[in-house]
């Protein structure tokens, strides 16, 4: 039974565990201090309870037999591997960063340039493990460190199996992560380089959107869907993600092998487009719309052909990942021949080493990959690397503000020292001028401010503009914001609502001082009415209600009760004179008096009110009518006695 390990512990008489770094399926990984070498290493010791497992403990020596040949620098190299005291160990180099499942988790979705840029480093690993003949089987972000300069280290080989003819299956088993699985190792099939292919398009659809495309409860559940799902469209899922992005990860994702790219570098040539802005080929779009349109696949899995490493054939997929495309005959046998000339002619050493200090100079540097970081350390790599940085400042609302996110030429281009390389660096998110929307409807507002990417925070505020018009923003228009900034507007509900007062009953004199006073306008208008002459008889709008601060208020006063002339029938007969003002409107009261004079007989003698004046219509009209009575014939007094009739 293998013996407890615990930090500083002496293991295998050469490394000085520091910490555990973490445990996976398999095994455990620890910190560790390589005395020998005075170097930081990672030491992965399989789990105790697979040490007797024949089956685990070949599969972990496969690892450090194959990963041991791959010197690459986006693959973790393996310096070492034994077993003590029943413990299988694979000492490893150890990168200082996170892997990408920890970044998705911390950062959520990946910058598309950024996300491209580090699937084209897994592809980079995987031509070349490809190239000699091993296949991964286990791509997934847990197995991709990205370090603190933005460089992809792909980890893991610990499923991978030298890609021989009789070595190129496990037939029967699923090996890997069921999330990351292609098609073929989820039925157990025959597997080759298109498997890693197919988990390298879930990797980068999940950088891209934040999440896998078959997800389900248990393992098998999700390798089914492997099997017969249609991914969802990356760009439904985020709307910025390039068409041509999305034809490239649908092809990866093609059920069948054979409809998948043929190689990692037929894949990183079409992601290089990808960045460039460039349309990828027909023959992706095509394989694409077949992923989409969720075509049957054949009922026993095509089995692409491949050919082993070094057999025959040459072409693209052999090509070393970083040797340039052949341009035609090269220029460098002509100059190491002519500066051995001039050195000769030049006669002695010092000739000779001023020519192979200009042939150094003049030969080709490859570039490097200086996207992902921030400027200062790109500029300080491309200044490494023999080269001119020329800097391109660019808005880019996925690139925080100095990233790198482009370059020109591309990683593995040949140039001369001295040539310039271009970085394009993120200026963060574009910046937008507001646009003034006071004025406008809260609604239009709203629109105008979203069509420049910038967000409405409404606010009510009282006003004497009309309801829902925007009447103050802050920013002012044409002030230049960050794009995605939230403008402040203030809209209007209506004036603010005060208490009127009731002033009916009033004098208008009083009733408008107060209402002045209170800060309201008053208008007058007169009205006949019951009331007094100047008293306020009704207002509008009614008293005691709340009502627009600074409203105008009418008041209806009175003029005074309505009138009428009196008809003047003086000398007429008493029942004329009572038809005449009762015609006019007016009530007839009769009162006899007595008269000596014949002519005041039965007739109107006087009347009140007098004609000829104003009184209220159906008031009272008092007439007085003689009554004559002959004198008497004697000296007796007469006495006069008035009757009234009425």
């Amino acid at each position: 039974m293998a013996t407890a390990i615990t930090p500083g512990d002496d293991f295998a008489g050469r490394y000085r565990l520091l910490r555990k770094l973490g445990s996976g399926g398999m095994a455990d990984v620890w910190l560790a201090e390589d005395r020998e070498l005075g170097r930081r290493v990672a030491i992965k010791i399989l789990h105790e309870r697979y040490a007797n497992d024949e089956q685990f403990v070949e599969r972990f020596r496969r690892e450090a037999t194959h990963a041991a040949g791959l010197s690459h620098q986006n693959i973790v190299s393996i310096y070492d591997r034994g077993s003590i005291n029943g413990s299988y160990f694979i000492v490893m180099e150890y990168v200082e960063g996170r892997t990408l499942k920890e970044l998705l988790v911390q950062r959520g979705t990946c910058p598309v340039p950024v996300a491209i840029s580090y699937a084209r480093q897994i592809l980079a690993a995987l031509r070349f493990a490809h190239r000699n003949g091993i296949i991964h089987r286990d791509i997934k972000p847990h197995n991709v460190i990205v370090d603190h300069e933005g460089r992809i280290k792909v980890a893991d080989f610990g499923i991978a199996r030298a890609g021989t003819t009789s070595q190129m299956t496990e037939a029967g088993s699923i090996i890997g992560t069921a999330q990351y699985l292609s098609p073929e190792q989820a039925r157990g099939a025959p597997v080759d380089e298109s498997s890693d292919l197919y988990s390298t398009g879930i990797v980068l659809y999940e950088l891209v959107t934040g999440k896998v495309p078959f997800t389900g409860e248990t393992a098998v559940e999700i390798a089914m869907k492997h099997l017969s799902h249609v991914p969802e469209t990356p760009s439904s899922i985020r709307h910025e993600i390039p068409h041509d992005l999305d034809l490239v990860i649908l092809r990866a994702l093609a059920k069948d092998p054979a409809d998948r790219y043929r190689s990692a570098a037929e894949m990183d040539r079409d992601l290089e487009l990808v960045a460039r802005g460039d349309a990828v080929g027909k023959e992706t779009a095509d394989a694409a719309t077949m992923v989409l349109s969720g075509a049957s696949e054949p009922t026993a899995m095509t089995q692409v052909t491949r050919r082993p490493p070094g057999i025959g054939g040459g072409g693209e997929r052999y090509r070393a990942y970083d040797t340039p495309v052949g341009r035609g005959w090269s220029i460098w046998p002509w100059l190491i021949g002519l500066g051995v000339a001039l050195a000769l002619a030049a006669g002695g050493y010092f000739g000779y080493q001023k020519i192979q200090d200009l042939i150094h100079h003049a030969r080709p540097v490859r570039v490097e990959q200086y996207t992902g970081i921030k400027l200062a350390n790109a500029e300080a790599l491309v200044t490494r690397d023999g080269f001119q940085p020329h800097v391109v400042r660019e808005a880019n609302a996925d690139v925080p503000a100095g990233e790198v996110f482009a370059q020109e030429p591309v990683e593995g281009t040949k140039l001369g020292r001295g040539s310039q390389v271009t970085l394009t660096v993120s200026t963060g998110k574009p910046k937008v001028a507001v646009p003034g929307v006071v004025g406008k409807s809260l609604a239009d507002a709203v629109a105008a401010l979203a069509g420049v990417k910038l967000h409405a925070n409404p606010q009510n505020v009282p006003s004497d503009q009309p309801t829902g018009t925007v009447v103050a923003q802050d920013p002012r228009a044409g002030t230049v914001v960050v794009e995605g900034s939230t403008v402040r507007i203030n809209v209007s509900k209506g004036p603010k609502q005060v208490f009127l007062p009731s002033v009916v009953g009033l004098s208008y004199d009083q009733a408008s001082a107060q209402l002045q006073t209170a800060g309201f306008a008053v208008r007058r208008v007169d009205a006949e009415s019951d009331q007094p002459a100047n008293i306020v008889v009704d207002q509008t709008p009614a008293g005691n209600t709340l009502v627009a601060q600074n409203a105008s208020v009418t008041l209806k006063v009175s003029k005074g009760p309505a009138t009428q002339t009196v008809p003047d029938v003086i000398n007429l007969d008493s029942a004329t004179a009572q038809a005449t003002l009762e015609t006019a409107g007016f009530k007839v009261k009769i009162v006899n008096t007595d008269t000596t004079d014949q002519t005041q007989d039965d007739h109107v003698i006087s009347q009140t009110p007098a004609g000829n004046t104003p009184a209220k219509p159906g008031s009272k009209v008092t007439i007085t009518v003689g009554r004559f009575v002959p004198p008497p014939t004697d000296t007796t007094t007469t006495t006069t006695t008035t009757t009234p009739t009425q």
